[in-house]
């Protein structure tokens, strides 16, 4: 848990910026929820198009992107992201 500020602070200085600098990048969000032993947070990105993601993620889009520094902050690392599309 000591470790949660630091992790949220590692996000908005480096992957928020790095999500945001991508063309076709529409905004990128973090979502954090503290639990009794643990944070959990959640990345929620999105995207003029499937090929912008790619630009930012590489050719395989199902596959999550990590930071090298991720390793010093998260218990698990989930293999894949999902995609969904956006309707208003």
């Amino acid at each position: 848990m000591a470790k949660a500020d630091e992790y949220l602070a590692f996000l908005e200085t480096r992957a928020l910026p790095d999500y945001r600098g991508v063309a076709g990048n529409v905004g990128a969000f973090v979502f954090r929820r503290i639990a009794v032993d643990s944070a959990h947070f959640l990345t929620v990105s999105n995207w003029n198009s499937f090929a912008a993601i790619e630009t930012f993620a590489g050719a395989d889009i199902a596959v999550a992107k990590y930071y090298p520094e991720d390793s010093q902050f998260l218990l698990e690392f989930e293999p894949n992201v999902e995609h969904y599309e956006l309707y208003s």
